[in-house]
């Protein structure tokens, strides 16, 4: 139950980045979330829709594991997915993706485990 709730979360994290990257992007409010610019976030809007749909991808496997309800295995699939492109964005984005998307992920991993 603990698992499925933290999976549930880490989704919802990612359904947020979705909508933070496809929609987001270009306004003041994605400008502050992501520290960009005006200028660069006009200029690599469409790179972060297609981010943003890559996000969408990692959402909608963890909603399968979850209604599968035994899809212990996508779920794993799909945590690690998010939890590799939290330490790659951590590594050449900034620290705090680490804290944002690898650490709820490598939670619900563990509590995945211990179910």
């Amino acid at each position: 139950m603990i698992a499925n709730v933290l999976v549930g979360l880490v989704a919802l994290i990612h359904l947020y980045i979705v909508y933070l990257e496809m929609v987001l992007w270009d306004t003041p409010r994605g400008h502050k979330a992501c520290k960009l610019t005006p200028e660069f976030a006009s200029a690599s809007k469409v790179l972060a829709a297609n981010q943003g749909l890559y996000n969408g991808f990692l959402v909608a496997g963890l909603i399968w594991g979850l209604y599968l309800g035994e899809g212990f295995q996508i779920k794993v699939f799909f945590l690690l997915c998010v939890a590799i492109a939290g330490l790659y964005g951590a590594a050449m984005v900034g620290r705090k993706i680490l804290y944002i998307q690898t650490v709820p992920a490598a939670v619900a991993l563990v509590a995945l485990a211990l179910s």
